[in-house]
């Protein structure tokens, strides 16, 4: 009797430990690949590669037959264009936004994509040397790589719009605020990059403490709720992004 209350009782035990195993999240923890003198996140490219090859395959599979009446999955992809269209052109303007539909688009997608992998697939059961995979925007490297890369694109676009009377911008309407505009393009990044990040990790953070907390079919509508959640993230930082390359083609030289 002892002996079966004791073996129950371990039963149990390991149970929970798988429990915990597969829910928690290792912040910090990475696979690293050496590439020289350099080490990069290993798990981080392995989720990349996924969600672009999967952006991919539906980009041809929507466009592979086109009709002059669109049907199918040429419907859905032509609503996702104009949907996408539509914040490059509500932030930048009527007449500029068409030249940035595609970076904008590419942004959106892209990061969409990434929480929804992280938010839908099982990772967890995959099992690697160090770290586990999850969103690429789990990791902050990514998210700061896709901040920057909107700052490349607004100062690109202030300078081949205004040249190089776009530094104007940084002593208007007075000179006393140089300090404070100058501070602003640093401002710019770090939210975007650490909004992003916080509210990808803070997500699955709370659907796996849920899961070790209660069974399994409980978290689920807090998983729903991430996924829309991700879904207005994506759509926040390409809004911000377009809305920041439409501040910087704003005449400042002009004036």
């Amino acid at each position: 009797m002892i002996l079966t209350l004791y073996q129950n009782h371990l039963d149990k035990i390991e149970g929970v430990y798988t429990f915990l195993t597969i829910s928690s999240v290792e912040v910090g923890k990475h696979l690293y690949w050496p590439i020289g003198p350099y080490k990069v996140h290993g798990q981080v490219f392995i989720v990349t590669w996924l969600v672009i090859s999967i952006l991919l395959i539906i980009a041809v599979i929507g466009t592979k037959v086109l009709e002059q009446i669109p049907k199918g999955m040429q419907n859905f992809m032509e609503y996702v264009l104009e949907f996408l269209q539509d914040i490059a052109k509500n932030q930048i303007g009527e007449h500029e936004y068409r030249a940035w539909v595609p970076y904008t688009s590419t942004i959106f997608l892209f990061i969409l994509g990434s929480n929804w992998a992280g938010a839908l697939i099982p990772w967890k059961l995959i099992q690697l040397p160090e770290g586990e995979l999850a969103a690429p925007t789990n990791d902050i490297n990514t998210t700061v790589a896709l901040a920057l890369l909107t700052s490349i694109a607004y100062f690109y676009a202030g300078l081949r719009k205004n040249g190089l009377g776009y530094f104007s911008r940084y002593i208007e309407p007075t000179p006393v605020l140089l300090p404070i505009n100058i501070l602003e393009d640093f401002t710019k990044p770090l939210s975007l990059s650490f909004r992003l990040f916080g509210n990808v990790l803070a997500d699955e953070l709370v659907v796996s403490v849920f899961t070790l907390l209660v069974p399994i079919l409980i978290p689920l509508p807090v998983m729903i709720l991430g996924l829309f959640a991700s879904s207005i993230q994506a759509l926040i930082f390409s809004t911000l992004s377009a809305a920041y390359i439409g501040e910087a083609m704003e005449g400042h030289g002009e004036h």
